[in-house]
């Protein structure tokens, strides 16, 4: 049965379970998990000061922004999942990036159809921000301490310095070469100050401003001004109007169900809510032959491949597209698309229907619990490892390169090998697709909050997770399980380092699976679990990662 194949993969694909800082099984109040100890203490002291949940989120959130600016910062944007134990209510705050109003479907097309690595790097590569915007709803409609409380701890850090970790290093190698002259003078390693501490006074002097005027000064006061006339200098299109016009969303989760759990999920512009739900009720409708473990990965394979199929047709802002999403989540059409699933032979990605078509941990995921019963996960970005590489002098907002994950071309994949369609075409004024997918899921006894950074990889994660997580699965396995993906072009098999053994590679590539071992593993998932009976509340980090659990009264 499919339940017993798909329990014997989760079995075979855990990794060694290792909960950074502690998992703690008592009567915990809290728990916080980010991708930085820094962060990391600055949620748990928020919370110690009479702060809720999404005082914490705020405050962490500026914090990444200052020890993690390879991830996420003020010159991004991200997707903020919020409970709140009044009324029970489940919210999405949508911070996504806007393209700029000079922006059109041919921005980053060369005279021979080519692709230009504008999209990538330097000023052009950067939509709108809505970090601050998101941030300042959340503290004024559900959060309890002053605004300027939850800015002093990342003001404190950018002035005080933080000494960057090996994946800090690894990044900043790779993407060193792109880094404009203010750029290069904070984060280079020339720039460390004594102690090897990267130091960002501008950004301190930025977010103190931002502290006394609100994101007011973001949008539409000096930074905003300092903002544009950097981007305008370098050659890029921001102008007054595209900050001032910036409006923040929110947004209601979309629900799934699998089996025994129940799923709260982001909606559109991020795809990971619409395609998780269609890979989970495909794979509720089939059975497989046989309980090897091969036989698993192939099923979940063949329903991944098929739901990115989708999204690369169907996906793309709301507000400018029609998404046919009740269609998309209607069991029929589930039964549908796996009509042709062959338990025994690989598909084609080409052989679909429709196949004109439409990655990374350069992103950042945390998950907070409050004593209260209030809840958040948070995944924010910049895109690809420290942005676009521009930051904006005098003020030291790196800024995103975000632009990049609207289909720039047909048939054209971005950096994450994504393919996209006119669903997700640039328009001015529209938000990009995204596969950040912050998520919720309970059971009878439990509720996991959790998400990752990752890419196009990321819906694959949380797949993954939420399987895990039906089995019975700890939160601690779930983040250090092993990790595969396909995302329907390429037409491969992704897999982490180690993750696949020989015997199971022979089984797949005998069913016709191309596959393609990564030298490295992906990933950096941080989750909370709530043993909702007891009370009792356990936090993990990511393994992979630098991350840190804390668990607390």
């Amino acid at each position: 049965m499919l339940r017993r194949s798909i329990f014997i993969l989760l079995l075979l694909m855990m990794g060694h379970a290792q909960a950074i800082d502690h998992v703690n099984e008592g009567n915990i109040k809290a728990a916080v998990v980010t991708a930085h100890p820094l962060a990391s203490q600055v949620g748990k002291e928020i919370i110690a000061a009479g702060g809720n949940a999404f005082d914490a989120a705020v405050a962490v959130s500026l914090a990444l922004a200052v020890v993690e600016p390879y991830g996420s910062g003020l010159g991004g944007g991200g997707f903020w999942l919020l409970h709140s134990a009044v009324g029970e209510q489940d919210v999405m705050i949508d911070g996504r990036e806007v393209a700029p109003l000079a922006a059109h479907p041919n921005l980053y097309r060369n005279a021979d159809g080519s692709i230009s690595r504008d999209s990538v790097n330097g000023p052009r590569a950067a939509g709108i921000p809505g970090m601050l915007a998101a941030l300042e709803l959340i503290s004024q409609r559900y959060g309890r301490l002053p605004w300027q409380q939850l800015v002093l701890p990342a003001v404190v850090l950018a002035k005080e310095g933080f000494v960057p970790h090996a994946r800090y290093l690894k990044y900043l190698k790779m993407r060193q070469p792109f880094l404009n002259p203010a750029a290069a003078h904070i984060f280079s390693s020339k720039a460390m100050q004594a102690g090897g501490k990267i130091m960002q006074h501008d950004l301190a002097a930025t977010l103190s401003r931002i502290a006394d005027l609100g994101a007011d000064d973001f949008y539409r006061g000096e930074t905003a001004q300092r903002l544009v006339k950097a981007v305008k200098a370098a050659g890029g299109i921001w102008q007054l109007d595209d900050l001032k016009q910036y409006q923040v969303l929110i947004r209601k989760p979309l629900r799934a169900e699998y089996k025994n759990i129940q799923l709260v999920l982001p909606p559109l512009p991020t795809s990971g809510g619409l395609v998780i739900s269609q890979i989970l009720a495909m794979l509720e409708q089939e059975a497989v032959p046989s309980t090897d473990d091969a036989e698993s990965i192939h099923l979940v394979v063949e329903a991944m491949r098929r739901a990115y199929r989708d999204r690369a047709i169907y996906m793309g802002d709301p507000a400018f597209t029609q998404v046919p999403i009740e269609k998309l989540l209607a069991v029929e059409y589930a039964k549908e698309k796996f009509s042709d699933f062959n338990p025994e032979q690989a598909s084609l990605s080409s052989d679909l229907e429709n196949s004109a078509a439409d990655k990374g941990e350069d992103t950042t995921h945390f998950s907070i619990l409050d004593g209260e019963g209030n809840y958040v996960a948070a995944t924010l970005s910049i895109n690809y490892p420290f942005g676009s590489g521009f930051v904006a002098e005098g003020t030291d907002v790196l800024l995103n390169d975000e632009m990049d994950d609207f289909a720039l071309a047909p048939n054209q994949a971005n950096v994450w090998g994504l393919v996209g369609g006119v669903a997700n075409e640039i328009q001015p004024g529209k938000r990009m697709l995204s596969s950040m997918t912050p998520l919720f899921i309970r059971d009878q006894d439990r509720l996991l909050i959790i998400g990752t950074p990752g890419g196009s990889r990321i819906i694959s994660m949380l797949t993954l997770a939420a399987l895990r997580f039906s089995q019975g699965l700890s939160v601690a396995d779930i983040v250090a399980g092993r990790r595969f993906h396909h995302q329907y072009l390429p037409d491969e098999i992704q897999f982490e380092l180690g993750a696949l053994s020989t015997l199971e590679q022979n089984k797949l590539a005998t069913k016709g699976h191309k596959l393609r071992e990564l030298k490295r593993s992906y990933g950096d998932m941080h989750g909370i679990e709530w043993l909702l009976p007891s009370g009792k509340v356990k936090a993990a980090a990511d393994p992979r990662g630098y991350g840190s659990a804390l668990v607390f009264d």
